[in-house]
């Protein structure tokens, strides 16, 4: 059960789009644990916070942060079955014996208090970096990690040592060099599982970044105001205090619904922590570099005013926003600046807004940033233009354009009313006493609209940024317009393929059909014609062996019958095997084979086939295809029709007319698919071939095919 809860968790971590809720996990070894952490990090708080020390203040804050990591490891435990509340929890009871060690040595000052206090002080860092290593599950699973982790652990060995080699306060340099290498290890490890981890696991590790980020950047700020002003007299107290957000950002990155959220307040944080350390160092350069050491009575004046400097760094790109919209507001009026629309419209076209309702919007965008009386947006090609937004509505007649014109306009800026007078009358006449800004919209010298911008003669004249704006939207809106024509193509050529796709499987599906009622018949054929006389003269033959003896005057007459049954029996199978292939077909080509399906057509047929030999599959379609026609002729053509069967090459193709003057047909209507054609088309469909009826009543028949780039053969006699 706790495997099938483990899994039923972790698929709803993954799917961050839907609310996740957590099952709590029943008290296990993690929460034991954990218990244990809380009440060694209580007691040796209690312990610590009780001695009488200078540095009290210090050890009281770290006996916080230890609390704070135990209080994440019982969050972490209740939320995930996972090792890493016990490395939160870990993380706090080192800090709790570390205090405790330190604090214990000043009382007693034994060997065995010297050797905890420095162990104790180098498992500090060794905690930290194993638990950025094993973020953000606490798992430390490839074989790397694993060694890197048993490497550390054998230099805080090391440093604990050095750390023990004298009596009275810690040695600060290797403390120092530890940190750094350490956190240099960690940090790298981070950033390796970082790259290869999944989205969530991303936001979790990023939540830790976050604290991070803000305590180094409160570090950083506060050591500056040090350096600069001497204060504050606690900076390291504050150091260390900053600390504290880091074990509260670990918890928060378990709770996967906080866990997606975290990307803009890492990335505001990130700009918010550089640009206070920019302008810390810049004011260290500044003062200490180009002037002298601040006074006292000058350091608080200078502290302020990097406050105040950090302030405005970090409310300038907010305040920038709401003052240019104010700025807007009071300058222009009501409307936005001139460039709005420009800026605007990119966004709407990712929206996937209909064109016709985007450039409704252009033109109301238009009218209202330029105080425009009147905006209209032209669409069209072929020189042919329509209004096709209009604000206010209207609906001018279409205007059209001659080819020199059409490539006058592509090539021209935005235009006024005298270059309107001579290039576009129609529409300057359209809005008389006026004044106009007309921009072609034109995309690989090809025009595809106009922007028109009207104004009243008393307004305020187009500005030249105005005009500029004009030109760009107008660009924007052609490449649109011309992605859109190239989008409606595609799915023009989409909707082809696809038609074309459903008839070539219906046609596969008849010529499956067709095929296996070609081969019923030839069973039904063979079993009542040919099978049938077989039978018969294997009969007449076991009569004729018993004449032979009792009778045999009777035999010579009998075996005659015999002879005549078995021609008829050979004719019937040739008929049947030239309905299956015809052998001349194969042996002369298509002349003749056709001249000899004339002589046994039910009309009068006139057959002119002067032609080549071809691929089998292109003769075998031709022939029967022509074949299907005579037929259909001798059908329905009438008595006293004639048929005409011609068969040419035009061009490299190969062509069939099969033509009467009969009495023929409606070949608008349905019922050409039951005269065989729809048989026919597929015969030269597969080959590439198409077939073309025309026929009317009283006007005969005239069926045509076309096999485009038919390969001929040479042929030896």
């Amino acid at each position: 059960m706790a495997a099938v809860s483990e899994q039923v968790m972790t698929t709803q971590a993954l799917d961050v789009s839907q609310p996740v809720s957590h099952e709590r996990v029943a008290p296990g070894p993690f929460a034991l644990i954990v218990a244990v952490a809380a009440a060694t990090a209580v007691t040796g708080a209690y312990a610590t916070l009780g001695i009488d020390a200078d540095d009290r203040v210090l050890r009281g804050i770290g006996a916080v942060i230890a609390l704070l990591w135990v209080g994440a490891a019982i969050a972490i435990a209740r939320v995930r079955r996972e090792p890493l509340a016990t490395w939160c929890a870990l993380v706090g009871v080192v800090i709790v014996a570390s205090i405790t060690a330190v604090a214990k040595y000043d009382e007693v000052g034994s060997a065995g208090a010297r050797a905890a206090r420095g162990f104790a002080v180098a498992a500090i860092p060794l905690v930290v970096a194993g638990l950025i290593i094993a973020l953000p599950d606490g798992r430390v699973a490839d074989r790397v990690r694993r060694v890197t982790l048993g490497l550390l652990v054998l230099l805080a060995v090391g440093f604990g040592l050095i750390l023990d080699q004298r009596h009275g306060a810690l040695r600060r340099t290797p403390i120092v060099v530890e940190d750094i290498l350490f956190g240099l290890v960690a940090v790298a490890a981070f950033l390796d599982r970082y790259r290869r981890a999944s989205a969530v696991e991303r936001a979790r590790m990023q939540w830790v970044g976050w604290g991070a980020v803000l305590a180094l950047s409160l570090t950083a700020g506060v050591w500056l105001l040090r350096g600069l002003v001497g204060w504050p007299a606690v900076a390291g107290e504050v150091t260390v205090a900053g600390t504290s957000i880091v074990p509260v950002a670990v918890a928060l990155g378990a709770i996967d619904r906080r866990g997606v959220r975290i990307d803009r307040l890492l990335a505001g944080t990130i700009e918010a922590g550089g640009l206070m350390v920019m302008v810390g160092a810049v004011y260290v350069v500044v003062v200490l570099g180009f002037g002298d050491a601040p006074h006292a009575a000058e350091r608080r004046v200078l502290g302020l005013s990097m406050v105040a400097a950090v302030i405005a760094a970090v409310l300038y790109a907010p305040a920038r926003a709401r003052l240019n919209d104010f700025a807007n507001r009071r300058v222009y009026g009501e409307r936005r600046a001139p460039d709005e629309p420009l800026q605007t419209f990119g966004a709407r076209m990712s929206r996937s807004i209909p064109l016709d309702e985007l450039l409704l919007q252009l033109a109301e965008s238009l009218k209202k940033s330029m105080q425009l009386s009147a905006t209209e947006v032209w669409t069209g090609t072929g020189g042919v233009l329509e209004c096709a937004a209009s604000v206010p509505f209207r609906e001018p007649p279409r205007v059209r354009l001659g080819p020199d014109a059409v490539a006058v306009i592509c090539r021209a800026h935005v235009s006024g009313n005298a270059w309107l007078q001579v290039w576009l009358p129609e529409l300057l006449a359209a809005h008389p006493g006026k004044v106009l800004r007309m921009a072609p919209m034109a995309h690989s010298g090809e025009l595809l609209g106009l922007l028109v911008c009207e104004r009243n003669p008393d307004a305020a004249p187009f500005t030249e940024e105005e005009e500029r704006v004009l030109t760009e939207l107008a660009r924007q809106v052609a490449l649109a317009l011309h992605n859109t024509r190239l989008d409606t193509a595609l799915q023009a050529s989409l909707d082809e393929l696809r038609i074309a796709n459903e008839q070539l499987r219906a046609s596969r599906k008849r010529i499956v059909a067709a095929a296996d009622q070609s081969r019923r018949r030839i069973e039904r054929d063979l079993h009542d014609g040919a099978q049938q006389r077989l039978v018969a003269l294997a009969v007449k033959l076991g009569l004729a062996r018993q004449l032979l003896e009792k009778d045999p005057a009777q035999v010579g007459k009998l075996l005659e019958d015999l002879r005549g049954e078995t021609q008829s029996t050979l004719t019937e199978l040739r008929e049947l095997a030239h309905g299956i292939y015809p052998p001349l077909l194969m042996d002369r080509g298509l002349g003749e084979a056709l001249v000899a399906a004339a002589n046994r057509s039910l009309l009068p047929t006139d057959v002119q086939a002067n032609v080549g030999r071809y691929a089998p599959e292109t003769e075998a379609a031709v022939y029967f295809c022509c074949l299907e026609a005579m037929q259909n002729s001798g059908k329905h053509a009438g008595e006293g029709a004639r048929i005409t069967l011609r068969v040419f090459e035009a061009d490299g193709d190969l062509c069939f007319d099969v033509e009467d003057d009969g009495a023929g047909f409606d070949a608008t209507s349905d019922a050409i698919l039951g005269h065989g054609f729809v048989n026919m088309a597929d015969r030269l469909g597969a080959i590439g071939g198409t077939l073309d009826v025309v026929s009317a009543p009283g006007a005969g028949t005239h069926v045509k095919g076309h096999i485009p780039d038919a390969e001929t053969l040479a042929t030896t006699d």
